[in-house]
């Protein structure tokens, strides 16, 4: 049961929504970078509105994310052959 309130409570504060682009592997991998990124900013600017973090702290962490998503958008390669797609 303490397992079923866990799995409860993990979709809760880390859930994911339906992706409803094109079907690649490697847009289905940065959607979910994207939709983690986006909870942890949120979670980040809550906890420094409510007075947990400094705006300095906070500043960096979100840094460091987008550094985070930025390299996984290079690694994925994503959107590389859009010009391509219009031709």
């Amino acid at each position: 049961m303490a397992d079923s309130i866990q799995v409860d409570k993990q979709n809760f504060l880390y859930c994911h929504y339906k992706y409803f682009g094109q079907v690649k592997p490697e847009d289905l991998v940065f959607n979910a970078n994207l939709q983690e990124f986006a909870q942890r900013v949120s979670f980040i600017c809550n906890l420094e509105t409510g007075g947990k973090l400094s705006p300095q702290e906070s500043y960096q962490q979100i840094k460091s994310l987008w550094q985070q998503l930025t390299q996984s958008y290079k690694a994925l390669k994503v959107g590389e052959d859009t010009y391509f797609r219009r031709i």
